[in-house]
């Protein structure tokens, strides 16, 4: 009896969930390799790491946490989460550029989740019917694929650079993500995509001002031709606080609604926000859905969708980060405590994604944009070769659909220019 047969208790569904997470895989092998004495890089994992190897830490955060009354780790938080905290997510996600968004007659509300996934699978279970696919970038954070299988959805894509590039609309393939659109809107009674910006997972790509514009304009044309299909945009702003311009989606809407541009009745615009690594409270499992849309009672009626549905799944999210960060930044001290913490943080990858590119460009390895946030992408067409290659040179990077991804949150700088060299020398081996 084979074991397919054998589980007969495991639903058909349970059985397509198989294989290890390939990031943990490659980050199992850098561990085995440093273990064995070995002088190991490590550009797998998606945390950052100081210099020295240990886990970067907020310091200003961390401090926060371990003074915090016993009741806030204790108790519950409520369904939807701590006030305090939701007006803290709103803030996050939208920055400066809220009151002026207020102004212009948008709403705005947010639950809490478990992490920035949590806010993932709330839009994955709430913004698209089953069956239908969910608009991506061709090259995006594998997890993706399993929260949309998870809720019955499958993908489709567009390409994450244009065949040429354009001073129009730089890094963005507008005719790419048209077609794809149209084609969705044609065969679904709604559509939703994904987009990782600023600050991309696995490319550190981030859209300037003029490609957000005509992005958003392209949705906003499609929601208003096509009037009785619902249009979610979902930015994923998991790595935004690292980028140069962490509140530039919450500018680029302000700037189009002064423009003119209508907001028509069926676009829904979310934000999936993440604390783990603005706030360095990973294993917290902090974060919100924030949602914005231009009727306060859809707003209404998104915290109460929300709130059942983070009840029939995880009850309620973790209270004590809700409850340390609302304190922490209510006031101006401990906001700029924060942020000088965050700034020596994002020196870091600032620092190390230089020396790479300068790298890169001396031993011609041509590795794709990239602007900002933890990552690195190295585009070819046999990764996992890529990534053996490296492996051999006790260099460890994750091989993924299209490329190899370079964790420069992981890499110390003296280090980045021994990734460069792998890089170099796998091309070289592999041609």
């Amino acid at each position: 009896m084979d074991e397919g047969d054998a589980m007969q208790y495991l639903a058909s569904h349970g059985h397509e969930k198989s294989g290890n997470d390939v990031i943990f895989s490659w980050f199992a092998r850098f561990q085995n390799a440093a273990a064995a004495g070995a002088d190991a890089v490590n550009g797998t994992v998606g945390a950052l790491l100081e210099d020295a190897g240990s886990l970067a830490i907020n310091t200003v955060v961390d401090e926060a946490i371990r003074v915090a009354p016993p009741a806030e780790f204790a108790a519950y938080a409520p369904l939807k989460g701590l006030p305090s905290f939701l007006d803290l997510a709103i803030t996050l996600a939208l920055g400066d550029h809220r009151t002026q968004l207020e102004g212009l007659g948008l709403h705005m509300g947010a639950t809490a989740t478990p992490g920035g996934s949590g806010a993932l699978f709330q839009a994955a279970a709430n913004f698209a019917e089953r069956g239908d696919a969910v608009l991506l970038r061709d090259r995006h954070w594998g997890p993706y694929v399993g929260f949309l299988k998870g809720c019955g959805l499958e993908i489709a894509t567009y390409p994450l650079l244009p065949p040429t590039p354009s001073s129009d609309t730089p890094f963005f393939d507008l005719d790419g993500f048209t077609t794809s659109l149209e084609g969705l809107v044609q065969t679904q009674d709604s559509v939703m995509t994904w987009l990782n910006d600023p600050a991309h997972n696995p490319t550190g790509l981030s859209l300037p001002a003029e490609s957000r514009y005509a992005l958003l304009n392209a949705f906003m044309e499609s929601a208003a031709r096509n009037e009785h299909t619902g249009h979610t945009l979902l930015l994923d702003a998991a790595y935004h606080l690292y980028a140069d311009e962490p509140h530039g989606w919450a500018e680029t809407i302000a700037d189009a609604l002064d423009a003119g541009l209508p907001w028509p009745e069926n676009l829904l615009i979310c934000f999936a926000i993440s604390l783990s690594k603005s706030h360095t409270i990973y294993g917290l499992r902090t974060g919100a859905v924030v949602y914005v849309h231009p009727e306060a009672s859809s707003v209404q009626r998104l915290n109460d969708v929300m709130g059942v549905t983070g009840r029939q799944t995880w009850s309620a999210s973790p209270r004590i980060a809700q409850h340390v960060l609302s304190e922490l930044h209510a006031t101006e001290a401990g906001g700029k405590a924060w942020s000088n913490e965050r700034d020596r943080l994002a020196n870091l990858l600032t620092a190390r994604r230089s020396t790479f590119i300068e790298a890169c460009k001396q031993k011609g390895v041509a590795v794709n944009p990239s602007h900002d946030g933890f990552f690195a992408w190295y585009e070819c067409d046999n990764p996992v070769a890529v990534a053996e290659s490296c492996a051999n040179q006790h260099v460890y990077l994750v091989p993924l659909s299209g490329g190899v991804r370079i964790g420069l949150c992981a890499v110390p700088e003296s280090k980045v220019e021994r990734v460069a060299d792998a890089l170099a020398k796998a091309a070289e081996a592999i041609e």
